[in-house]
Formats: structure tokens, sequence, C-alpha cells
């Protein structure tokens, strides 16, 4: 089977796709054949042994994919061969076939292809977790999303206003912030040409807003934290720009706000149950047509290098998938 390796850390272009074996499963373990596989930022990481995960080297990046379970391991219940299912890997997702835990996998929603499947997972249940678990956004609040025509982002507009939410996207450009509105978003700031500080007030009445939801860091930061209402939060979820920000902390104390982190991967990890009760109401929420996934491009897997680069240049909008025939 072939599957985009990297042997070295470095930029995309020092990646490969070589010829492997088939992995064989191991007691609790699948063997899924990968249909569609979704960019995500930390696959540009993670490359560069810039992520918090290292994987051991030679491993193939990829962190969420739909496909079919081709073999399952000793013990394994709940999914069997020929299941159409999700999963999230951390690594290992750009390759023809992929082994990981039966834990990792979820089944895939009825009526929903494998491109959108592959786009549909990381994006809306991180989301679904910083919104309603940890930044507990009620009906009638105000979110303002980073980085809103990124997946994450764009996820974020559509559960804030499932919520009764109103959302404030900002983005870089004008055609970025277009997609937002299309997606859902009240209002909008291009902060590429506007001071977001000024934006924001001028939106709220100077009120600010209730929520931040933050996957950028950066030059961003303090001033949406600036921007809080009182009792706000700020959600971190990432770093999309480069820079970990710091923030003068008098600012939460001046605004009885909160700095909350968003970690996915340990929520799904540690809390099982609310894990597996999020997931079964985006699925109802899809089903509802509530949630729209916004796959912008799709290329085959050999274009995986290219299909980085894209990602590495922020040139996406949405979510960009590779597919595998």
């Amino acid at each position: 089977m072939k599957a985009l390796l990297c042997k070295q850390f470095g930029p995309p272009d020092s990646l490969v796709i070589e010829e492997l074996p088939s992995p064989r499963p191991g007691p609790g373990e699948v063997v899924l054949s990968v249909k569609a596989a979704s960019l995500n930022f930390p696959d540009v990481l993670i490359i560069q042994n810039k992520y918090q995960f290292k994987p051991p080297l030679p491993f193939s990046p990829g962190s969420e994919l739909a496909g079919v379970v081709k073999e399952v391991g000793e013990g394994v219940s709940g999914f069997k061969p020929g299941d159409k299912v999700i999963a999230f890997t951390t690594y290992g997702a750009f390759a023809e076939e992929v082994k990981t835990e039966a834990s990792r996998l979820v089944p895939l929603p009825e009526k929903m292809d494998f491109v959108s499947g592959a786009a549909f997972l990381l994006t809306y249940a991180t989301t679904d977790h910083a919104l309603r678990d940890r930044g507990a956004l009620a009906a009638g609040e105000t979110l303002l999303v980073l980085g809103a025509a990124g997946g994450v982002g764009l996820a974020a507009i559509e559960i804030g206003k499932v919520l009764g939410a109103r959302v404030i996207a900002c983005a870089s450009s004008e055609d970025k912030l277009a997609v937002c509105r299309s997606h859902g978003a009240d209002a909008t700031i291009n902060y590429s040409t506007e001071d977001l500080r000024e934006r924001i007030k001028l939106l709220t009445d100077g009120k600010g807003v209730d929520v931040v939801y933050d996957p950028v860091g950066g030059p961003y930061t303090e001033p949406a934290f600036r921007s809080l209402a009182w009792r706000g939060r700020h959600l971190v979820v990432g770093f999309a720009a480069g820079e970990i920000p710091k923030l003068p902390l008098n600012l939460a104390l001046l605004k009885g706000a909160s700095v909350v982190g968003v970690f996915w991967g340990d929520f799904a990890r540690r809390q099982p149950k609310e894990f597996a009760h999020s997931i079964r109401q985006l699925g109802r929420w899809y089903a509802e047509g509530k949630l729209r996934p916004h796959v912008s491009q799709t290329l085959p897997l050999e274009k995986a290098v290219d299909a980085l680069k894209l990602m590495a240049a922020r040139q996406v909008t949405g979510k960009l998938v590779l597919t595998v025939s």
C-alpha cells in the first residue's frame, strides 16, 4: 500500500510517497482502507517537529480520515469488516491503509459521504467541546471567532448559531468573510484592514463579546481578550499564527474573565461518556442540516505535498481533503 512518509523533520517538500506492507491489527486494533483524509493545521506542525505529539520517524502525517474497516484484531467489538467509519489518529492517515485503536473510531453518519466524513469529526467535535463544555456559550450571548474561515472557525460559526448566539466572524480577506457569512455569521471583521478592537466596540455597542473562540493566537489574542465583556471566556484552541501570545493577567482580574484551555484529544480520552454524547449530538445536528462541512478542495493522495503547502501558506478555506482511489 502507498503512504506519504515523513522520514526526516522538515517542510512538506521533504515528504515522500512510498510502497509499504499492509499493516496487521493487534489486540484492540483495526486496519482501515482509507477513502478520504482531511488536512488540519497540526499536520503542518508535526512534520516539522513543532507539535506536542512527537511520533517516531518514519511516520505518515494525517490525523483524520473516513474509510472502511478492512480487518479487526482480537478483542474488538462494535466494529466489523465492511463498516464505514470516521477515525481520528493523531498521525498516519495519509496512506491507503492505516492501523489504529478501535476506540478511535466512530460510525460514519447515515447519508454522509466519505469526503464529508473526513472533514467532520475533528473540527466539529473540537468546537462542540469548546463552545458547550468549556465556554458554556448560551443563547443570546455574542461569540467572536478568530480564523473564522478555517475548518474549526466555520464549525464555530455553525455551532454558535445552533446554540442561539450572535456570531462575529474574523478573517483576513473579503473572500474568506463571504464564506463565513454563507455559513451563518451575523457580522464580520477583516482584521487585515480593520482595527479589531474598534470594530468589536462598534458591533457590540461597547459591551464587548461573551466568548472568544481562538484557534489563531499571535497578534490577535490580546486585542480579542481586551474586547471581552464582564465574565467573558477566552477559549484557547490553537496557535495557527505560529506565535504563542502572552496576556497581562490583570486584564482577567479587571473583567472577571477566564482563559480556558481546549484540549479535545485528552477530553475524548479522559471523558469517554461525554465524548460519546457530543458525537451523538453532532450527528443529530448534521442529519437536521444544521452542520455543513465546507470542503473547498479535494486532491488525490499523490498530491499530498501540494496540499500541505497550501495549508502551510494558509490558503485553505474550510477543509482540504485528500482522496484515495
